[in-house]
């Protein structure tokens, strides 16, 4: 069409595609970088400057949120660990795997033997200097039988780590994985000092560009920058303030009112209002969030498939995605891997259909369900409503779901994993193995259908060490399918992440879409112009 790039530029200036998506599309209708950049709001193009005090208005955060790593839940706590600490590697705004403290790394022909070299000269804030001991001490901090970490699944391949000098780690994998490196990416596994052969998270001591200077849980956390931060063109504000507002009318009140600079997860109903006030802007970005409702597998009824599939059937993902995310986002198909992941299966998708819902019920040996599902908006911005909506399509089939409305706070610490059907979202994984071994492999402290398939399992360790592209698009196929008709999980849609910002907080050309907020790291990456 003539106008196809009017209406790229009308979508971005509503808020509906994010700069990355603007540029992309541009750049498909033959506009050159230069072209297209020119369109965009001209404070986008400011030069970065230092100073000024970032304040974030962020939907998640709980009372029993803590400084340790292995807890991390939510946009709040990874917000507090990455303007604190790094990581071995990154996600940059590109999409692209980087190094973050670690400069680069190596893999043996098997991809069992990884060699990562550390950036030399990485100061902690108490200014020790980081080492292959303090790497090492970190992992072992994600270890061991007894680690409730969240990241327990991406350490555990490891058998072995030792130091070679000062600035080199090398990991001894189990098997091989040629997705090890994105693993060492995961907002858990901060880098912290070894103290006494164990990583002191007490202190929350990092090598980031902030230092804490007060924590509340699940209200506020305050920081500065940190005077001798190693990251050059990085930490730009003198201080940020962190700021749990888990009402989204209250969020974005926040935001328009100037109380607060950006909020996380905008209110989808109302964000096209938001997006005309004077002095805010809206963007978007596409990646991996998806929201779920997972079924514990270990109870009943849904440890009957068939049960689980009744439920599945009886979900109008269409509506959902219609009423609940208007349109920002695409449609799921009761599988986590989002279509951008490379090994994305295109599986034929499932569809509203009482007929089956029926059936399925049938052979279960039902004639009627009622069940209880659990919903609270810190699940995510509309998971009531979104309750409200599956109980309403599922009762043609005569299934009775009870809409139990739980507390925002405390809800992933009382609630997700522990009730029996609740609602749910991921932030996504950029690669399978990282998406299925954190949520979905036996054993993992983050499975939280409390699924066990033998064939999955089998596979997802035959998936992690096969190099050979083709192989390993067959075996997260066959995965992503066992998935979608065995496993315990509702996946109706992969969301946009849509979020509000004064026009003074500025950022570069390029979003990271892995985690809200660049990543979950803004605090670094962006400033005031």
């Amino acid at each position: 069409m003539p106008n196809s790039i009017d209406y790229l530029h009308q979508q971005f200036m509503a808020g509906r595609i994010g700069r990355r998506d603007f540029l992309k599309g541009a750049a498909a209708l033959g506009v050159t970088l230069g072209a297209a950049q020119s369109l965009l709001p001209s404070q986008a193009q400011a030069a970065p400057k230092k100073g000024g005090r970032l304040r974030a208005g962020l939907a998640e955060g709980g009372s029993t949120d803590s400084l340790d790593p292995q807890t991390y839940t939510d946009i709040y706590m990874i917000s507090v660990g990455f303007a604190t600490h790094n990581t071995l590697t990154e996600i940059n705004p590109a999409g692209e795997l980087v190094g973050d403290a670690a400069e680069g790394w190596d893999a043996s022909a098997d991809a069992a033997t990884w060699t990562f070299k550390l950036r030399k000269g990485i100061e902690f804030s108490n200014g020790k200097t980081l080492t292959a001991n303090d790497v090492i001490a970190s992992m072992n901090h994600h270890r061991g039988e007894d680690s409730k970490s969240a990241a327990k699944s991406n350490v555990d391949p490891i058998e072995s780590m030792k130091a070679d000098g000062d600035n080199t780690v090398v990991f001894n994998l189990k098997s091989g994985n040629a997705d090890f490196p994105y693993l060492m990416a995961d907002y858990h596994l901060l880098l912290m000092p070894e103290v006494d052969g164990k990583a002191d998270w007490q202190n929350f001591i990092g090598t980031g560009g902030y230092v804490l200077e007060s924590f509340e849980p699940g209200v506020r956390t305050k920081l500065k920058r940190h005077g001798n931060y190693w990251k050059e063109g990085r930490a730009h504000f003198d201080e940020l303030e962190f700021l749990v507002i888990a009402d989204v009318n209250a969020r974005q009140n926040a935001v328009a009112t100037g109380e607060v600079d950006v909020i996380s997860r905008c209110d989808l109903k109302t964000v096209h209002l938001l997006a005309r006030r004077p002095g805010i802007r809206v963007e978007e970005e596409t990646g991996f969030l998806h929201y779920t409702a997972p079924m514990h597998t270990k109870i009943a009824p849904f440890d009957n498939n068939d049960v689980r599939l009744a439920l599945k059937y009886a979900v109008n993902r269409e509506q959902l995605m219609d009423k609940i995310l208007k349109g920002h986002g695409t449609l799921a198909n009761d599988q986590p891997i989002a279509p951008s992941v490379p090994f994305h299966a295109d599986l034929e998708q499932r569809t509203y259909d009482i007929d089956k819902a029926k059936f399925h019920l049938k052979k279960a040996g039902l004639s009627s369900l009622k069940v209880d599902l659990s919903a609270a908006d810190a699940a995510f911005a509309g998971a009531v409503d979104a309750a409200v909506l599956m109980k309403e399509q599922a009762a043609p089939a005569g299934i009775d779901i009870n809409v139990v409305r739980e507390p925002n706070d405390g809800y992933w610490s009382n609630v997700w994993l522990k009730k029996p059907w609740c609602m749910c979202y991921w932030g996504g994984r950029p690669t399978c193995d990282w998406m299925f071994s954190q949520a979905y492999a036996e054993g993992a402290n983050w499975n939280d259908t409390h699924w066990s398939h033998e064939r999955f399992n089998m596979l997802l360790k035959e998936g992690r060490g096969e190099l050979n592209a083709s192989k390993r698009a067959e075996i997260y196929r066959e995965m992503q399918q066992l998935v979608r008709d065995e496993g315990g999980v509702v996946v109706w849609g992969f969301a946009n992440y849509v979020y509000a910002m004064a026009d003074k907080v500025q950022h570069g050309p390029d979003v990271a879409a892995n985690w809200e907020l660049d990543g979950g790291r803004y605090a670094e990456r962006w400033w005031f112009s």
